[in-house]
């Protein structure tokens, strides 16, 4: 193949993009074009049974979560990107993606300076905007469509090359960019790992996700009291659970270590802590040493009364009450 024929396939433009992607820490990186949402109908039908347990905020923005070129006008592509979170991380009493600096952050900035040098590369300002997790578009629709996984039967968005351990995030902008085939192929095959491993049976069927029984969704989005029948399963498991990603085949073996200066790294105040120990340090926290120990912490989410509470839950689990001998 000579070089006119590589360019015909894919632009400098668009090889120029992704290395700077690469070069700005990103493991996985790929280009849409915008518009209908093959699974937003699966979306509403989702919301509608009522498996988003009390998070009303998701059905904001139905519109812009139904046509990815709303956001802004203009908006024609997306590149989306995948960051690892260190799937061969230990278990522990946290999950994987919350032990270190807030992803949102970390990764908005990085796409922000993406942008940035798109700007530069064509020579003008072009609309874009960027989102991680924050907004109604959704991502893992448009990076199955940017060739960069497909939707595994535990609702994550699994890599053929490093698993499901990483962060999504997508950069829209006001330019026609030529895109990546779309990853057709559904590699999950008969395996159920994911779902018969699922301690409180969250999974309805494959690819579908009852949020009011996932640990996940108890211990962090929750904001009332965790129902007494999920305490025995929720054992250890102060903030998240890993344990769908951790069964499966793809993670097992190709599940990536977190880099030695990766902003996801344990931070100190929970890195190598057993979860008795972490329960009953949250438990001592006032209002100035939770904003010091989880300053930029994702684990601000669940604030300092509801990480109590999880906390509360897990100690009686490890350390339950003795039993009266009257």
């Amino acid at each position: 193949m000579n070089s006119g024929e590589s360019d015909s396939l894919e632009s400098r433009l668009e090889r120029l993009i992704k290395a700077q992607a690469y070069g700005l820490g990103f493991d996985l990186a790929g280009i849409a074009t915008l518009g209908p949402v093959e699974t937003a109908a699966a979306m509403d039908d989702w919301l509608v049974s009522g498996y988003a347990a009390d998070m009303a905020y998701i059905e904001r923005g139905a519109d812009k979560r139904r046509d990815s070129r709303l956001p802004f006008p203009g908006a024609k592509s997306a590149v989306v990107v995948g960051m690892n979170y260190g799937g061969r991380e230990p278990s522990g009493p946290v999950a994987r993606y919350a032990r270190g600096d807030d992803y949102h952050d970390i990764m908005i900035d990085r796409l922000r300076e993406l942008h940035a040098r798109v700007d530069e590369a064509v020579g003008r300002p072009v609309a874009g905007k960027a989102y991680v997790d924050t907004g109604p578009i959704l991502e893992r629709d448009l990076a199955r469509r940017a060739g960069l996984g497909w939707f595994g039967k535990n609702t994550m968005l699994v890599n053929p090359t490093i698993g499901s351990f990483f962060f999504i995030g997508s950069l829209l902008l006001d330019l026609e960019l030529t895109p990546d085939a779309p990853f057709e192929a559904d590699r999950c095959g008969s395996c159920t790992r994911c779902l018969d491993a699922c301690p409180t049976e969250a999974f309805t069927r494959p690819r579908v996700l009852d949020a009011a029984k996932c640990i996940s969704y108890l211990t962090i989005e929750n904001k009332g009291e965790i129902p007494e029948e999920f305490h025995a399963a929720i054992g250890e498991r102060l903030y998240g659970c890993d344990v769908c990603q951790e069964v499966c085949p793809w993670n097992v073996r190709f599940a990536r270590d977190l880099p030695s200066d990766s902003p996801f790294r344990p931070r100190e105040f929970i890195a190598g802590k057993p979860a008795a120990t972490l329960a009953r340090d949250i438990r001592t926290l006032d209002a100035a040493e939770f904003a010091a120990a989880f300053r930029r912490s994702p684990m601000k989410r669940a604030k300092l009364p509801g990480l109590k509470r999880n906390a509360a839950v897990v100690l009686g689990q490890l350390e339950p009450e003795p039993l009266s001998s009257s």
